[in-house]
């Protein structure tokens, strides 16, 4: 993984699944969970989107914006967000095509898609943990919950 620990998180401007481009730089000031997926509608990763469905007032509570971030373009992330009931954006990272999982250092060159990576970003725009799991691996979210103690 490229990023780490105390690196800088790269800024980007993605489309939601409504098409609103949502830009890093206009969250400054809130931390931000970013939640890199492979694909909707898939088994590990719609068991993981539900799960921090599920337990989503544990970050806003604690004041964090969540996004889930995947290479899926946003027609697709519409759907899927309206089937499970998501209350966080889906952002398309679709064209070109990874280029925030590159930045992140979470793209998979040979399958073309997003890997498992999560970034927990303070309000200052710095990483205070980072993650990347293969394909195949599901995450241990209790890890992010532990990683909110770290704002």
């Amino acid at each position: 993984m490229t990023l780490s620990v105390g690196d800088a998180a790269p800024e980007f401007s993605l489309p939601d699944q409504d098409k609103q481009v949502v830009s890093l730089a206009d969250l400054r000031g809130t931390p931000v969970l970013l939640v890199f997926y492979p694909f909707a509608f898939s088994g590990i990763c719609t068991g993981e989107l539900c799960q921090l469905r599920d337990e989503l007032s544990t970050y806003t509570d604690a004041g964090v914006k969540v996004m889930a971030i995947s290479t899926d373009p946003v027609f697709s992330l519409k759907a899927f967000r309206e089937k499970e009931g998501f209350d966080f954006p889906l952002l398309s990272d679709f064209w070109p095509h990874g280029a925030t999982a590159q930045t992140y250092g979470v793209f998979n060159d040979k399958a073309g898609m997003a890997l498992r990576g999560t970034f927990l970003i303070d309000k200052q725009g710095v990483i205070r943990f980072a993650e990347a799991n293969q394909p195949g691996e599901a995450r241990d979210q209790d890890q992010w919950k532990r990683a909110l103690k770290t704002l």
